[in-house]
């Protein structure tokens, strides 16, 4: 019989999985869409929609890997190295990530956004 502890491993990796395969859809994508716009003159396509629409892609992708890292270190391996080796990788992926929005959106996360108007 598979143990508790087997499935919420095997969880964690399929959250991680999805993690991995949001990046390489989305960063996929991305590629195409401006390669297909240099192409098409009419298209309105540009390198910053590239870099906003990989970003988030990037973004989405780093939460998954981030649930599936907390699942698999605090359920399954349960040392406090492990928890601390945790905290390490959340740390650098949450600073990652609100540096990829303050590029992508061009304001910090807990900011309003600017107003494109003016």
């Amino acid at each position: 019989m598979v143990q508790f502890t087997d499935l919420i491993s095997a969880a964690g990796y399929a959250i991680e999985t999805v993690g991995v395969m949001i990046i390489l859809i989305g960063s996929s994508v991305s590629a195409w869409a401006y390669a297909r716009s240099l192409f098409q003159s009419q298209s309105k396509f540009e390198f910053i929609d590239f870099r906003r629409k990989l970003g988030r892609s990037v973004i989405l992708g780093l939460e998954f890997l981030i649930a599936g890292d907390i699942i698999r270190t605090v359920i399954v391996a349960e040392s406090l190295e492990n928890v601390l080796i945790l905290g390490l990788i959340i740390l650098i992926r949450s600073f990652l990530t609100v540096t990829l929005h303050l590029e992508i959106e061009g304001h910090w996360p807990w900011q309003p956004p600017p107003d494109r108007d003016r």
